[in-house]
């Protein structure tokens, strides 16, 4: 698609969409979504699921970064409970496990689904939908408090979770909404929500990224696409660190109902132009 590297507006809409992805992915406001309704707004074309899986990574690098501490501990205590017996960190490996268990759950039923969602449910109008359901849900939390802290966490709340992140495979719903809403309807605190529903993406991307290795390989397009992919990648690198950084501020402040608008109008706009103009 490029020539020469000279197809500048080409360069531009890619570094767009890699900025959409990176803002919207820890945020509640979907960022499959978002991706959806930029490239149909601009006119943007991607064979298969590279470009998605390029871009996720480099949210994942950013979200990594930003828990890096929280990584680091889990991984000191979870060797430190199997391989020396130091039993005082059983509830690490416990919230290791269920953060396995909710991305398993996520894994199967995903695969269950995918060509579903892929053939059905991935065009603007349901994307405009989605939306509003995602204002919902995040309107419901929006006062919520939560009691429960990281040694609190069952498998019931696991399963719950997993299930709420399957949602969250149809473009429009948020991920982190969706997680952070289940578990905050559980009863987790916020800061307990945050951390699980971003600690979860890890093992849910690198999982997507493993088995969708074959659209890198077999796209016809990334060659020539390589110099748009890896802008696009490490704008995403870069919006969602801060993204997240400002979200957890937000989630600090409880001033999520700026999500519900914001999901509100967009969805709202999305579902009038695409059945009275398109």
């Amino acid at each position: 698609m490029l020539e020469n590297g000279a197809d500048l507006i080409l360069l531009i809409k890619f570094i767009l969409l890699g900025f959409v992805q990176g803002f919207t992915e820890p945020i509640p406001i979907s960022s499959s979504g978002h991706v959806i309704l930029i490239k149909d707004l601009f006119g943007i074309y991607t064979t298969g699921l590279s470009f998605e899986i390029i871009v996720n990574f480099g949210s994942l690098l950013a979200i990594m970064t930003v828990y890096r501490n929280d990584l680091i501990v889990l991984i000191k205590e979870n060797i430190a409970f199997l391989f020396k017996g130091e039993k005082q960190y059983a509830h690490s490996f416990r919230f290791t496990l269920y953060l396995l268990l909710a991305t398993m759950i996520t894994g199967v039923l995903g695969l269950a689904i995918e060509q579903f969602i892929s053939e059905e449910l991935t065009k603007p109008l349901f994307v405009g939908i989605s939306l509003l359901v995602t204002a919902f849900f995040v309107w419901l939390i929006r006062n919520l408090q939560g009691t429960k802290s990281d040694i609190d966490i069952t498998m019931k709340d696991a399963i719950i979770i997993g299930l709420a992140q399957t949602c969250a495979l149809i473009p429009g719903i948020s991920r982190s909404g969706a997680t952070i809403v289940a578990a905050m309807l559980i009863g987790l605190k916020r800061e307990t929500a945050l951390r699980f529903s971003f600690l979860l993406f890890i093992p849910v991307t690198i999982g997507v990224n493993v088995l969708s290795y074959k659209d890198i390989v077999n796209d016809p397009l990334f060659s020539a696409n390589f110099i748009p992919y890896t802008l696009a990648f490490i704008t995403s690198i870069i919006t969602t660190y801060f993204a997240l950084k400002w979200f957890i501020d937000v989630m600090k402040k409880g001033k999520l109902i700026i999500f519900t608008y914001y999901c509100l109008v967009v969805g709202t706009a999305v579902i009038v132009y695409q059945l009275f103009f398109n």
